[in-house]
C-alpha cells in the first residue's frame, strides 16, 4: 500500500468524503471518485485495495471528526458531567443545520451495506464507541442506570441526525436537548440535594 500521507491519497480521500456525504456511499463509483479526484485507476487502487476500504477510510475520517466535535462540545460545557451531556447537543446542532447536512454517515453507510460486511462493522464500532463514552458520562454525572442513560441519549443524538437529514432546523436538537435535561434530571440525583 502506498503511503497514508501522499496528496493523491488525501485528494481521492476528500472526493470520495465529499460525494459520499453528498450521495451515499452506493450512489458513487470508483469511477466517478476517479474523475473528481484526478488520479488514475492504478494510483487508488495502490491507496486503497477496493471500494470497501475506501468506504472504510472516510468512516475513520468521520468517526475521529465526529467523536472529537461532541467532546469539545462536552468539555466546553464545563467540569459538570450533566452539563456535559447537554452540552454535546451543541455539537448536534451545529452539524444539523450545516448546508448540505444529508444525516449521519454511519447510519446511512450502515443502510447501504450489508450486514457482515467491513463497513458496516465500522459504523456499528463508531455507534458503539459513541455510547461507550456516554456511558462514561453517565457514570461520571451518577446516573442510577448509565448504560441505560447513555442508550437513551444515543437514541435522541441519532433521532436529531435523521430528522434533521430531513428537515435541517434546530428545532430539533433542542427538542433532544430538552427531553435528555429531562431524562438526566430523573436518572442522575442532583449532589447538592444529598
Amino acid at each position: 500500500m502506498a503511503d497514508k500521507r501522499s496528496p493523491a491519497r488525501s485528494r481521492i480521500l476528500d472526493t470520495a468524503t465529499e460525494l459520499f456525504n453528498a450521495h451515499g456511499v452506493r450512489g458513487v463509483g470508483v469511477d466517478r471518485i476517479i474523475a473528481e479526484s484526478g488520479v488514475a485507476k492504478a494510483t487508488l487502487y495502490s491507496h486503497f485495495r477496493s471500494k470497501d476500504d475506501l468506504v472504510i477510510a472516510y468512516l475513520h475520517g468521520a468517526d475521529g471528526l465526529w467523536r472529537g466535535a461532541l467532546r469539545e462540545a462536552a468539555t466546553n460545557a464545563g467540569s459538570d458531567p450533566r452539563e456535559q451531556i447537554l452540552g454535546l447537543f451543541d455539537a448536534l446542532r451545529t452539524a444539523t443545520i450545516c448546508d448540505g447536512f444529508r444525516g449521519c454517515a454511519f447510519i446511512n453507510t450502515a443502510s447501504e451495506t450489508e450486514p457482515g460486511t467491513a463497513p458496516h462493522a465500522t459504523s456499528v464500532e463508531h455507534k458503539q464507541a459513541v455510547r461507550a463514552w456516554l456511558r462514561e458520562l453517565t457514570v461520571a454525572a451518577g446516573a442510577d442506570d448509565p448504560v441505560l442513560l447513555a442508550q437513551q441519549l444515543s437514541v435522541l443524538i441519532d433521532g436529531v441526525m435523521s430528522a434533521a437529514a430531513l428537515e435541517p432546523t434546530p428545532e430539533f436538537t433542542e427538542a433532544a436537548r430538552a427531553a435528555a435535561r429531562t431524562l438526566i434530571s430523573v436518572a442522575c440525583p442532583d449532589p447538592a440535594m444529598a
